[in-house]
């Protein structure tokens, strides 16, 4: 499988040079470190970092969140069965009902500009337009998957996860959905689109992360070096790098598909639980830690960690996704969006 999955990355390795530094004022990692991970770009300075929270309604249990094109961003209400639009200028919210038994976990902005969805309580992958509000839905068939995420690979191609044991596609094009089973059972979780062209999920329940081949419809387990581990999320990186949040380990971990190259760090903190993992535009890496209720900033090129502590207890932010100078994610513990402000 790593041979065909090394093919599949092309002959170019990760990019080794040294990029920017800035003087750090995180905190040094703990972890091992046995391989050296890509350098990122030049990245903001640390102590430009701000946190803005926006108030959602009560009771609605806000899950993951899409930055839309026109400036707002979308957030699953999965406690409520909706889908929210926020506008940060103004603060004002509008919801979308998604029909009776509706659970939304998910949602991402599809390349035709709209908000697709995860649905576990429907069953279903959603789609909702942006401009008049008009639902399309997806139905998986079979059993339930338990729906978790889902990501676009370049031809447009909707991958999702299930957690029941599952993954999948939906072609928007002709509307056929196909559900696979995942090679380890129950566990599919985060997942993530590489820049070049590959498809990546995690597996919670059998820690491991997972390479699909698009063509063959066959997910390859990929092992980390720390046995449950507990993978709940991945993202990749502008060189295509892997990046996952280790929950039950505590850890952040890293690996190149190009060189077949693992790396862990250990987060600060007496009880770390990284749950949501994101790369942002400048290559940084960001974390939600339950364990310590705040937002973590890793730098790859100094490799220390900065945390920022929420002013909330109990955000229980379970996702991360962003734009350039933006990450934002959703406080399900508080009712709340936040907004990090990079730059």
């Amino acid at each position: 499988m790593l041979a065909s999955l090394a093919a599949a990355c092309g002959p170019s390795g990760p990019d080794l040079s040294s990029a920017s530094r800035f003087p750090a004022t995180a905190t040094p990692s703990s972890g091992p470190a046995s391989t050296a991970a890509g350098s990122p770009a030049t990245t903001p300075d640390v102590n430009a970092v701000r946190l803005v929270e926006f108030p959602v309604g009560r009771g609605q249990g806000p899950h993951d969140v899409a930055p839309a094109p026109d400036g707002g961003v979308w957030y699953t209400a999965q406690r409520t069965g909706e889908l929210g639009y926020l506008d940060p200028k103004t603060g004002a919210t509008r919801m979308v009902k998604l029909g009776a038994g509706s659970a939304p976990h998910g949602v991402i902005v599809g390349p035709d500009g709209n908000p697709w969805i995860t649905d576990g309580g429907l069953n279903a992958i959603v789609r909702v337009d942006a401009k008049t509000n008009e639902i399309t839905r997806y139905p998986l068939t079979g059993p339930n998957v338990n729906l978790n995420t889902a990501t676009f690979d370049h031809d447009g191609i909707l991958w999702f996860t299930g957690q029941s044991g599952y993954f999948g596609h939906v072609d928007p094009k002709t509307g056929i959905v196909k559900v696979l089973p995942s090679p380890r059972g129950a566990g599919p979780y985060g997942i993530t689109s590489t820049p070049d062209g590959r498809v990546f999920y995690a597996s919670l329940a059998n820690s491991h992360i997972a390479w699909i081949d698009l063509k063959e419809d066959i997910a390859s387990p990929i092992d980390p070096p720390t046995p449950d581990q507990g993978a709940r999320r991945v993202w990749s990186d502008s060189k295509s790098q892997i990046w996952v949040s280790e929950w039950n380990a505590g850890q952040l971990g890293f690996f190149s598909a190009h060189v077949n190259v693992w790396k862990e760090w250990k987060l600060p903190g007496a009880n770390p639980m990284p749950y949501a993992v994101y790369v942002d535009d400048q290559d940084i890496v960001w974390l939600t830690d339950f364990g310590a209720n705040a937002i973590v900033r890793f730098d790859p090129v100094t490799e220390k960690f900065t945390s920022y502590p929420h002013a909330q207890p109990n955000a229980a932010v379970r996702q991360l996704l962003g734009r350039p100078g933006e990450v934002w994610g959703a406080m399900s513990g508080q009712d709340r969006l936040l907004l990090i402000r990079t730059r």
